[in-house]
């Protein structure tokens, strides 16, 4: 397929500048740039969908610029309905390591190019801002942008001037990257666009030039009718293990995810989130189709999204660590202390000790120690396949399982 091509087949189309997709297979210029911010020292999977559509055009011979927003995130792109907290400089500095990471094993390249527009705002004058930038835009243009009205339309919370800046401060990174290194397009996810067009204005009036923007649809969970990220309060993030704001899903956890997507969805997001090729994906779905009951096409999605954002040793010992899990003739009993302890690479830990309650709570099998406690009444926790309905403390090692899909590891 062409890039054209798969970018629809994938469905990594949305708001764009570009009237015939197919320009892209024979643009000029081969470099992109994608930015984020900083906000948390995780990106989600709501990310993670731009990211593969990134992934995409480098697969079809495009250059990556991809952006850490160290000057953007100590702003904070504006919401819908409030102005951000402000994060420290420590803060921004920690998650931007963080999240290049994660950025970097995704979107693989010989040719990747890492920036950060702290790098260029650092130094910068206000006043030479204000003159180069600010002169540039009109008060009725920024007005008409849509998060600006939700904020001070009827019923809004108003907005700072820092936020409301926020747009220029973004156009100007696509300003500096089509200076400096030829980038004349930004990718983005569909919220993105508006902010994405400054950088397009900006280019037209200072260098007379063109740019564009291409971005991809928001993901939004089937079953609650929302966006898939943080604000939503849903997310599920790239972090494998706690930075230390405790903003990371287990790879387990991550698996399970995509396994117990339903059917309705599972065509869509399989498309998105893995790399298997367009061939492969309709001889899984057909055969899902004829035996749904089988779930293919979960565990194929599932597989490969642990596979891009993991790596391929760590998809399949989950898979493995899930066939014994889930198969109804395993005996924990049967395992050694060292087997069992080899499980808690992937599974949430807790040491040997500790009163069963706190161990439930603390792995996360309940989120307070009342229904905790309401688990233990039902029979809805065991410990090494046996149900245990008292407060015990746990002395040795063991699998502590809540109902048929949550697990711990006592070590």
């Amino acid at each position: 397929m062409k890039l054209s091509e798969e970018l629809i087949y994938r469905g990594f189309q949305a708001k764009t500048t570009i009237e015939n997709p197919e320009d892209l297979d024979t643009r000029a210029s081969k470099k992109f740039y994608w930015g984020a911010d900083p906000s948390a020292d995780s990106l989600t999977i709501g990310n993670l969908a731009a990211l593969m559509m990134c992934a995409c055009f480098v697969r079809h011979g495009y250059e990556p610029y991809l952006l850490v927003g160290g000057a953007t995130g100590q702003i904070g792109d504006p919401k819908d309905n409030g102005e951000r907290d402000l994060k420290t400089i420590d803060e921004v500095e920690h998650n931007k390591a963080c999240i290049k990471s994660q950025i970097e094993r995704v979107v693989k390249s010989d040719n990747l190019t890492m920036v950060d527009n702290y790098d260029w705002f650092k130094d910068m004058n206000y006043l030479t801002f204000l003159r180069e930038v600010g002169k540039t835009f009109s008060m009725t243009q920024l007005l008409d942008r849509q998060f600006v009205q939700n904020r001070i339309g009827e019923g809004g919370s108003g907005i700072s001037y820092a936020e409301f800046s926020y747009t220029l401060i973004q156009g100007y990174d696509f300003l500096h990257l089509y200076r400096k290194y030829g980038v004349s397009l930004q990718l983005c996810g569909a919220d993105q666009y508006g902010n994405c067009t400054s950088g397009i204005h900006l280019i037209k009036r200072l260098e007379d030039a063109d740019a564009d923007v291409w971005s991809t649809p928001l993901i939004i969970d089937p079953v609650t009718g929302r966006k898939f990220g943080k604000s939503e309060g849903n997310a599920v993030w790239l972090a494998s293990k706690d930075n230390g704001s405790g903003n990371y899903t287990s790879i387990f956890d991550f698996y399970q995810f995509w396994l117990n997507q339903p059917d309705e969805s599972v065509e869509y997001l399989i498309k998105i989130y893995t790399l298997l090729e367009k061939e492969e994906i309709e001889k899984i779905l057909a055969e899902h189709r004829e035996h749904p009951e089988l779930r293919l096409a979960q565990k194929a999605l599932a597989k490969g999204a642990t596979e891009v954002v993991h790596g391929k040793e760590n998809a399949e010992a989950i898979i493995n660590l899930c066939e014994v899990l889930f198969n109804r003739d395993t005996d924990f009993s049967n395992f050694s202390a060292d087997e069992i302890s080899e499980f808690a690479e992937y599974l949430p830990t807790v040491e040997k000790g500790t009163n069963i309650v706190d161990a439930i709570v603390s792995t996360g099998l309940a989120e307070s120690k009342k229904k905790a406690r309401e688990f233990l009444s039902q029979g809805a926790i065991s410990v090494n396949g046996i149900k245990v309905n008292e407060e015990i403390d746990l002395n040795q090692t063991a699998i502590l399982k809540k109902g048929k899909n949550k697990f711990a590891v006592v070590k």
